[in-house]
């Protein structure tokens, strides 16, 4: 974009933002052009609270009550131990966002039919009362499982957040609970089943520095962490710092994660990883160095790699005393071992050799660098395995996870300083102070990604064919359909959720959900889908206390955030509204506790104070909250330099696994596999439990004949700089900044007969998009690249499978609503498309 644009175009916005607005006709020669405020400047600190991981301050501008512009941490100069925070352009265009024209001014409700995104303004109270009435009247009828919080992560507030409706509902009984999330559900339950961990228990970033061979898979933190803090600053630090790092990354994309800074990129297939993985072990069993350099490793730490390690842990649970454990030794069997299965012998001889060349054809890479990379993991010292998040959003997801995890086994180097098991890095941030939400008193919990399905079928849905945790036993029914949504911050209600054609007529259906309540800044597509809507007060307008977040690196800080302009129009915090409507429900008193959110704020301020402590704090924290505000941020290095595993490995801490080491074989997942529903028809191809990672043919996927044809191109999501998820996609500069378009190899282009800014029209049998074409060697052949999070807008056209063409481009609209095997989560990275020029 050239300068001269950018600057008239920020013109414009600054005097569609001004409290007397333009009038652009220059027929009028009277009209005085708006002039700009005259007051003094002030400067106050918020924060850019969008779930990237972390929540990154920034400095606000303002006069007269209206936000001039905004800027990023540059107070402190850059060091090893403390360094800037510098927000990316998405926390930089805070005053587009704030002042975006589709912001909501006041409480609303639907008078068309759902979805038609028709509304009438009506007051906090009516709004309120109808939220608190029909809450108490459906806990009343249903019982409080009924009610359900959907997954929100579009804001990341510290005291004025979704945790405000946690209180409200645990204050009257609770509600549906969820587990798992749209980010990581597989990945945490591979995790689990294999280090005892919750996946994000990798050596920390900044011990990259330590290593001498980094395999990244799917790994891309200059992109989806690009704060001047942060996961991906310290990837660049550690590289900066390492001597002869080899870094080899694995990516269906080329991304800026490496750029230069990698010494190899080897595009994959999506969803092939685990038979990249499998290729990798082969040759690491099959060449002698395993037996000859970690297999004493393993037979001490780990379980299943063979049948002596099953048969041995098979008696020790036996005789354990346990029950749960002498359920699992009745379905262990020590003959579907790991090292048979690599090896294609034993229960597994019929099954194809897991060479090189078994895996090129699979995978795309040729299997001399398959090769090479066994050859690098077998004589590196220190190798730094990790894996993206992007693999476990895949058909069986669960499987790849885990098959990924066993290089770092096989190569016996855990526990040291410069190594990783493949988790994604730990982070350690500093402590903040939240508002109390009491216990929830239900004890059922379904999975994040199975609550579009538990409205009309919640009743019969249990442990057994759904997961369902809390219950009885395994087929004890949840018992009530969810008949309100209480949707925060969230866009899964709608545009991050699978399959949105499918969600939007269950969404849309009044005899399932009989309350949605929608609490945002924006009237975004799933909000166009409630009852009730209530207008959030965003960042820049609000007070608050937020730390750094859940990938924010090596430095930890906190910022205490003070309003740059007051609550425009008629919005209200969180707190506000959740307190209006406990008053409906007879518990403000309860709620508030009788105190103002500035009461609340200086008592959170003061325990995050005492919790802490002031050394190494830059600068140090004052008496008061109101002090902590003209101050604005505060930083510490948190001096993290966690190694995966060493307290295991070194310390003798036994694992959270049922056997209390690495378990290559999972009991666990052997019960479920003996006990869970498992579908295995046409439709769920691959969707499968077993107790060592599998490489398995789905649905969908590279080797699905079943679609291959009428779909024969692989449709990869990814996470775009432009966005967080949906977070941000209104805002104008930001669409200019990062294009959405589809990106497509050459030669795919040029097979397809596409130019570069062609639209095309994307679909399956779930839904149809349009999107713009880009031409780029930066993705790899056979594979088409979109950034997930656009919003989804339907227009008027049929697509070629009678759906309705998504001019937004949202890819949603393609994915497939398929709860996985494991963790009932969402494989929506797995995708067959066809296109067509529009």
């Amino acid at each position: 974009m050239e300068r001269r644009s950018f600057l008239k175009m920020s013109a414009a916005m600054g005097c569609a933002a001004s409290v007397t607005g333009c009038k652009t006709s220059s027929d009028d020669a009277n009209v005085v052009p708006p002039q700009p405020p005259v007051g003094e400047e002030q400067i106050t600190w918020s924060s850019c609270l969008v779930n990237c991981g972390s929540n990154c301050p920034v400095k606000v501008f303002s006069r007269d009550g209206v936000i001039t512009r905004v800027e990023t941490d540059h107070d402190v100069a850059d060091g090893d131990d403390v360094y800037q925070v510098r927000a990316c352009a998405r926390g930089r265009s805070l005053r587009q966002r704030t002042y975006a024209v589709d912001r909501l001014k006041t409480p609303m409700k639907r008078v068309g039919k759902r979805g038609e995104g028709k509304f009438v303004p009506i007051s906090w109270d009516e709004a309120a009362k109808t939220i608190g009435t029909k809450l108490t009247s459906v806990i009343a009828e249903h019982g409080n499982k009924a009610i359900f919080r959907s997954y929100g992560s579009g804001a990341y507030y510290g005291f004025a957040s979704n945790a405000c409706f946690n209180r409200l509902f645990n204050l009257n009984g609770g509600c549906l609970n969820a587990y798992g999330n749209y980010s990581w559900a597989q990945q945490m339950e591979a995790a689990k089943h294999t280090f005892g961990t919750g996946s994000t228990s990798g050596s920390s970033t900044v011990t990259l520095a330590n290593s001498d061979f980094l395999l990244g898979v799917a790994y891309n933190p200059s992109e989806i962490r690009q704060s001047g803090s942060g996961e991906g600053y310290d990837y660049l630090k550690a590289l900066q710092k390492s001597n002869g790092l080899k870094v080899v990354m694995i990516d269906p994309r080329y991304t800026d994660s490496m750029l230069g800074k990698e010494s190899k990129w080897l595009p994959i297939r999506p969803g092939t990883d685990a038979a990249f993985a499998e290729a990798i072990a082969y040759q690491m069993i099959s060449s002698g160095w395993v037996d000859q350099n970690s297999l004493s490793f393993i037979n001490k730490y780990a379980v299943g790699f063979d049948a002596a390690s099953i048969t041995a842990q098979k008696e020790l649970f036996a005789n354990s005393g346990d029950a749960t454990k002498q359920e699992y030794a009745k379905v262990m069997k020590p003959e579907e071992n790991y090292r048979d299965y690599i090896l294609s012998q034993g229960v597994y001889a019929d099954q194809p050799l897991k060479t090189s060349e078994w895996a090129e054809k699979i995978t795309g890479i040729p299997a001399a660098q398959l090769e090479q990379i066994a050859t690098d993991l077998q004589n590196a010292k220190a190798p730094y395995i990790v894996v993206g998040a992007g693999v476990n959003r895949q058909a069986n997801g669960e499987q790849s996870m885990r098959a990924l995890y066993m290089l770092s086994v096989l190569t016996g180097k855990l526990g040291t300083l410069g190594a990783s098991n493949g988790e994604l890095p730990s982070m350690s941030g500093m402590y903040r102070a939240g508002i109390p939400t009491g216990s929830n008193p239900v004890k059922e919990s379904i999975s994040f990604f199975t609550w579009s399905e538990a409205i009309h079928n919640g009743e019969t849905m249990t442990a057994r064919s759904h997961g369902v945790r809390g219950t009885d036993g395994l087929d004890t029914p949840l018992g009530t359909n969810i008949k309100v949504i209480i949707s925060a911050s969230d866009s899964s209600l709608l545009n991050q959720h699978a399959e949105i054609n499918n969600t939007a007529k269950i969404l849309e259906d009044e005899t399932g959900v009989e309350l949605i309540v929608s609490c945002d800044c924006w009237m975004t597509p799933g909000a166009k889908f409630a009852d009730i809507i209530l207008p959030d007060t965003s960042w820049l307008e609000s007070n608050d206390l937020v730390n750094d977040s859940y990938a924010s690196g090596a430095l930890g800080y906190i910022t205490a955030m003070k309003s740059a302009i007051e609550p425009m129009w008629d919005c209200k915090s969180m707190y506000e509204a959740s307190a209006l409507i406990a008053k409906y429900m007879g518990c403000e008193a309860e709620f508030t506790e009788g105190k103002t959110e500035e009461q609340w704020l200086e008592e959170l301020y003061q325990k995050t104070k005492d919790s802490s402590t002031n050394l190494g704090v830059v600068p140090a924290f004052p008496a008061t909250y109101k002090e902590a505000q003209e101050i604005g941020f505060f930083r510490k290095n948190m001096n993290d330099n966690h190694v995966a595993l060493k307290s295991y490995i070194n310390g003798g801490k036994a694992l959270s696994t049922p056997s209390g080491k690495i378990e290559i074989y999972s009991a666990e997942l052997a019960w479920r596999a003996a006990n869970w529903d498992q579908e295995l028809t046409t439709d769920v191809k691959g969707d499968t439990i077993t107790a060592i990672p599998q490489y398995t043919v789905t649905w969908d996927g590279y080797e699905d004949e079943d679609t291959s044809t009428d779909y024969p191109i692989q449709l990869a999501g990814y996470h775009t700089k432009g966005r967080t998820h949906s977070s941000y996609h209104n805002v104008p500069w930001l669409r200019e900044a990062v294009e959405d378009a589809v990106w497509v190899n050459p030669m795919d282009a040029a097979e397809n007969g596409l130019s570069a800014g062609d639209k095309i029209e994307m679909y399956n049998e779930r839904g149809s998009i349009a999107v713009k074409v880009r031409i780029t060697p930066r993705v790899a052949p056979g594979v088409f690249a979109l950034g997930q999070g656009a919003w989804f807008k339907p227009g008027n056209t049929v697509g070629s499978t009678g759906h309705i063409i998504d001019e937004g481009g949202a890819i949603n609209t393609l994915t497939r609503y398929q709860p996985s095997p494991v963790a009932k989560g969402n494989p929506q990275h797995t995708n067959r498309v066809a296109i067509k020029k529009i």
